[in-house]
């Protein structure tokens, strides 16, 4: 016998996935919020006219360097620089602070005062308690919050498909959740996260009442 066939298994550990936003950095000098707010003012209007950064650089006469700090809320631009992005984005100076000044939308809403509602393409007995909304909003993207409750007369046709991504959160129950060709057996603590442009929905309902969370988002129009 080898030392190969004697040697053990080993595994690879899998990679944990690495996000670029860490959600419990604090801003904490007013003139850093300035700053990025500008910032994203400065590459949002340079999106709307489908410049590059490159692009951008060539027509005011900024370095990419420059630019780049300026979008990333690193810098801080002087008002001639600012005079310069505005001309060349035919807005005034005004607008890039527009982001800072704007007032953050907050919503509470308390136990029982859920707002009951019917979406488009609603099947009978599902119950959708939208637990929130937020309109225009300078994130660029509309989230809908609904806590979903499935009851003996519920129809399990999965025929809801539409724009954006979604998020289940099983709370009670269990249900057997199309998603295409593939059906997932959602129980308490289960979730599942997918493209909603493909047709999706609850096909068997194994255990009711079944109550779930779905959280939707997809670009502002």
């Amino acid at each position: 016998m080898t030392d190969q066939d004697t040697a053990p298994e080993t595994t690879i550990p899998k990679s944990k996935p690495v996000f670029s936003q860490d959600p419990h950095r604090v801003r904490e000098l007013a003139e850093r919020n300035l700053e990025m707010a500008i910032g994203r003012s400065v590459r949002a209007f340079r999106r709307q006219q489908g410049m590059t950064v490159a692009d951008l650089a060539a027509v005011t006469g900024l370095s990419i360097g420059m630019l780049s700090k300026i979008e990333n809320g690193i810098t801080s631009p002087s008002l001639t620089t600012l005079q310069i992005l505005s001309h060349a984005f035919s807005t005034p100076i005004t607008s890039f602070f527009r982001g800072f000044e704007e007032r953050r939308e907050v919503q509470h809403v308390k136990s029982g005062e859920h707002l009951e509602i019917e979406r488009r393409g609603t099947r009978a007995g599902h119950q959708y308690h939208l637990l929130g909304h937020i309109g225009s909003n300078s994130s660029g993207v509309v989230v809908e919050p609904y806590l979903i409750t499935l009851t003996a007369e519920s129809d399990t046709f999965p025929t809801f498909q539409h724009d954006g991504i979604e998020l289940l959160y099983m709370l009670e129950g269990e249900v057997k959740y199309r998603h295409g060709d593939q059906l997932f057996h959602l129980e308490p603590g289960d979730s599942l996260f997918f493209d909603a442009d493909a047709q999706h929905g609850p096909e068997v309902l194994v255990k009711l009442p079944a109550r779930y969370l779905s959280i939707i988002c997809y670009p502002q129009a």
